[in-house]
């Protein structure tokens, strides 16, 4: 009938797969697999997924492999991931040298906590406290 089944992923483009894998581990990822792209006999990219444990979605980090880099550009947001204890989480996080852009705060009276951190390619990220 033409409808959406299912949302797959996202993709985003990165420049250092070590950082960019040890940073979405920290953030409680799960690296699931990566794929080579192939062309005239050449590695021209590779794609590296991830995801939440117990979530079918993915994140799709490509890494293309001809040395060019990136400019986020003003269309790009974040991407939004909820914690159950966001001061654990910074805890966690600051432990492998990531710090959030400011500290937690609210949006509005009575909502949930949040701050942003930032991976190794500057993609920001919303960590949002989902418990209490």
């Amino acid at each position: 009938d033409g409808r959406l089944s299912r949302f797959l992923h996202t993709m985003c483009r990165i420049t250092d797969p070590g950082s960019s894998r040890a940073f979405y581990e920290a953030l409680g990822f799960e690296f699931r697999r990566e794929m080579d792209i192939v062309r005239g006999g050449e590695t021209e990219a590779t794609n590296y997924f991830f995801g939440v444990p117990g979530q079918e979605e993915e994140l799709e980090l490509t890494f293309n492999h001809d040395g060019r880099s990136y400019d986020l550009g003003t269309a790009y947001g974040h991407i939004a991931i909820g914690v159950d204890d966001l001061d654990g989480t910074l805890e966690r996080l600051a432990q492998q040298g990531i710090e959030p852009e400011r500290e937690p705060y609210r949006v509005r009276e009575g909502g949930s906590r949040l701050c942003f951190v930032q991976d190794p390619d500057g993609y920001r990220i919303e960590l949002i406290e989902r418990g209490a």
